[in-house]
């Protein structure tokens, strides 16, 4: 709620966070229903905030949202938009958070630290808002990032989750299987986004799901090209373009020998 206000009230986060959110197409209701947030410039500020308000000092260090040292308290994801990780119950566990500085010095997404209730290997990003429709539709779309979520959520692809910027592991995969056992892997049109998606189809298979995959076009990611299609052009492409997993590596393995 702190970080959601932010976002909404201070003038940092209006002109910084709310600008940028804006600008990646996410309109008002979006940015309400997945609670997006901002996190202020000043070192302090979040832990100022929850000190003032009687927080437990040992539950916010052990949160890793703010963290101690000699000189005091100072917060982990300063500067940064927030993207509230959600149990499968719809309650907080952790952040994702993006700079928005083009600081090469600091990555560009961190996410809360494993803390004693946010095991990032056991929960997917969306899934509480996706659970709904992945058991209506009867399968499930895994995409890499949290823009990829939202964007294609926004545009009424609501069975879409993500790994959230981590290998994607069982327990994940069991997370889907309860609702669906057909998953569709989709990935970006780069060679890393191709690794990330073999390594994530074994896996799935080791589950015992139907897997599918589908890249998208050269250059375009599931959030680009959400963003630029209609809901009825995305399904129609998602239907047309996602092949079986035998198919895609034999593909694969026939791109890479070449004429041999």
């Amino acid at each position: 709620k702190y970080y959601h206000d932010q976002l909404l009230e201070s003038d940092a986060g209006k002109a910084i966070g709310l600008s940028y959110f804006k600008e990646r197409g996410f309109t008002q209701e979006t940015i309400t229903k997945f609670s997006l947030g901002y996190s202020p410039e000043q070192s302090t500020a979040f832990a100022d905030f929850a000190i003032k308000n009687q927080y437990s000092e040992r539950a916010l260090e052990a949160s890793g949202i703010s963290m101690k040292n000699e000189r005091g308290w100072y917060d982990r994801f300063r500067g940064r938009v927030m993207f509230p990780i959600h149990s499968v119950s719809g309650r907080v566990l952790g952040f994702g958070a993006r700079i928005l500085q083009s600081n090469a010095k600091a990555a560009k997404y961190l996410n809360s630290p494993e803390n004693p209730i946010y095991h990032k290997s056991k929960v997917l990003y969306g899934m509480f808002e996706a659970k709904k429709a992945i058991a209506k539709e009867d399968i499930c779309y895994l995409v890499e990032g949290y823009t990829d979520v939202i964007q294609m959520f926004q545009q009424g692809i609501e069975n879409v989750v993500s790994s959230s910027g981590t290998a994607l592991t069982p327990e994940q995969i069991r997370l889907i299987r309860r609702l669906t056992p057909n998953i569709v892997v989709l990935f970006d049109g780069d060679s890393a986004g191709l690794r990330a998606a073999i390594r994530g189809i074994d896996l799935i298979l080791e589950q015992g799901m139907n897997v599918r995959v589908c890249s998208f076009p050269e250059g375009e990611d599931p959030d680009s090209f959400a963003k630029s299609h209609t809901k009825e052009e995305i399904s129609k492409y998602l239907k047309e373009s996602a092949r079986d997993f035998i198919q895609f590596k034999t593909d694969l393995l026939l791109q890479e020998s070449g004429n041999d």
